[in-house]
């Protein structure tokens, strides 16, 4: 038995042919989408008239305290918000506005206190320091416990790297 696989305009459902164009349209924003953008397949045609159908919005965010410290975001026609302009024309006024610096990206991961017997003894590549080494050294037991939990390697006072890299005594 065989499978066939036939693809539809999830416009109109219209059926698409093997050697038809598709064209894949992702919805950004809109107020029934609640899980993020999404894809949908048309045809050319069928999208012909979403040019021609484009408004010219202007897109801001207000900034104040009714978001609870986080902005809102209003979609307005730019001709209802070029009017909001008394003074000076909105394209003077935006050619003249202070530009807004994107933040700052925040570091992915906090930075790991090796020295603290939560994350004594996992593996690194920085330089082990005395706290960390006194701490292995200390409380092997538990350290090693924690680490074959996490099924990470196990530290081995006997292998010289081992005992380099954490203080132990020569094994030899």
């Amino acid at each position: 038995m065989g499978k066939k696989t036939i693809h539809v305009s999830d416009f109109t459902g219209t059926v698409l042919q093997q050697d038809d164009e598709v064209v894949r349209v992702v919805v950004l924003e809109h107020p029934d989408l609640v899980a993020g953008p999404v894809q949908l397949d048309a045809t050319p045609t069928e999208v012909e008239s979403i040019d021609d159908a484009a408004l010219d919005v202007a897109v801001v965010e207000i900034h104040d305290r009714h978001g609870g410290g986080e902005p809102r975001r209003v979609v307005l026609t730019a001709s209802e918000f070029d009017a909001m302009a008394t003074d000076v024309p909105m394209a003077q006024l935006l050619k003249t506005a202070e530009r807004v610096r994107p933040p700052k990206a925040r570091k992915s991961a906090e930075k790991i206190d090796y020295g603290t017997l939560e994350h004594a003894g996992k593996p690194h590549r920085g330089r082990v320091t005395e706290e960390e080494a006194r701490l292995v050294r200390e409380q092997l037991d538990e350290v090693n416990k924690r680490l074959a939990d996490a099924g990470v390697r196990q530290i081995d006072p006997t292998d010289p790297e081992h005992a380099l890299r954490y203080g132990f005594p020569d094994a030899s």
